[in-house]
């Protein structure tokens, strides 16, 4: 198996990490789920720094993001599958 540029914890989960530095749009990405080990490709939209989030599926403004099986935040404005999410289309619900 290759080196996972995408790691996602959790099946339910709507959004990965980048685990590699350097990632470049147009990367067919090799993600792994950790609960299970399941691995899937995926391309990446966007440039995305190490540690950043990208979108699994198409999501909507309104939309919940799933990390680590549980609630992280709302969507904002609308992200296609395989595009960066951060604060720009992701604001948190704590404050």
């Amino acid at each position: 198996m290759s080196i996972p540029q995408l790691l996602v914890h959790n099946s339910e989960d709507n959004v990965g990490v980048v685990v590699i530095e350097d990632l470049k749009a147009g990367t067919d990405m090799l993600c792994v789920i950790t609960k299970t080990n399941e691995a899937f490709h995926l391309t990446v939209n966007d440039d995305v720094p190490i540690g950043h989030k990208v979108a699994l599926r198409d999501l909507k403004a309104g939309d919940t993001a799933i990390k680590y099986g549980e609630d992280i935040g709302k969507i904002v404005a609308d992200t296609r599958k395989g595009s960066h999410v951060h604060t720009h289309n992701l604001k948190t619900k704590r404050w």
